[in-house]
């Protein structure tokens, strides 16, 4: 039997991680050291949350940077990985019937390289991003999930990149380190209880776990890449939280590998 590449939701974080060495950053290059190198890898970022779903096609992907009034020297990174247009037709295929989209437009947005210079400093390993369609439920990515699974027997590293809690509003902006909040905890512990038993039909209807998720989800688009993850992933798989902490109060930085 082919062994399987694992599955891996990264929390990127500020920005400001791709220039930084600190523990997270850390935790993440010794992640790309302890897996197989993997031929190809297709990522799900929080920052292509768009009104269809599409997938890069572009030989040569852009090193986008989708963000403001961060320091010069972010905005100078290039992150020259390949792309994979075989790879993009295989997840098209994959997605049948499905209308995916084969973008020559969109590029490598920072939820993407800001991690993967770290994992995969070199850049020598191809990179495929996926779209996250706005106009679909929670329910409709896990099982876009599911289909891509096939990919991790392929060589394919299936990777998320957004955050647990996300909420940019109670974030500590400029301010000294903030002790996270108690319900961005709370909801983090409970979220990996879930995972640990695998109870995915909860985490799929994460608008019903209460008040402490409304706080940690005020919008989908950094969760929705976990579903992808775990959606791909298999029954009695291990699984491991190689990153933790909380950035500015309310910004979960866990780190999700299965398998």
């Amino acid at each position: 039997m082919t062994s399987l590449l694992p599955v891996i939701f990264f929390g990127h974080g500020n920005p400001m991680n791709a220039i930084t060495h600190n523990d997270y950053t850390a935790a993440w290059r010794q992640i790309g050291a302890q897996i197989t190198k993997p031929k190809a890898i297709l990522s799900i970022s929080a920052h292509w949350y768009v009104s269809d779903t599409g997938v890069t096609i572009a030989t040569a992907p852009r090193t986008i940077h989708d963000f403001g009034g961060f320091p010069t020297e972010l905005y100078q990174v290039q992150y020259p990985a390949p792309g994979d247009p075989a790879l993009a037709r295989r997840v098209q295929q994959l997605l049948a019937p499905l209308d995916v989209k084969l973008d020559n437009a969109w590029g490598l947005d920072h939820g993407t390289w800001s991690v993967l210079r770290h994992v995969y400093p070199d850049a020598d390993i191809p990179v495929v991003q996926l779209s996250i369609n706005e106009n679909k439920p929670a329910s409709f990515h896990f099982e876009i999930g599911k289909k891509l699974a096939p990919l991790r027997e392929e060589g394919v590293l299936i990777v998320g990149s957004g955050n647990l809690v996300h909420n940019l509003h109670a974030y500590a902006w400029g301010q000294h380190p903030r002790a996270p909040y108690d319900w961005a905890t709370r909801f983090e512990r409970s979220v990996r209880q879930m995972i640990l038993a695998g109870d995915h039909k909860s985490l799929v209807n994460y608008e019903t776990l209460g008040p402490d998720a409304v706080l940690s989800i005020p919008t989908p688009d950094h969760y929705l890449p976990l579903l992808y993850v775990l959606a791909a992933s298999q029954t009695g798989e291990k699984i491991r939280f190689p990153v933790e902490g909380v950035d500015g109060g309310s910004i979960s930085m866990l780190t999700v590998q299965i398998g």
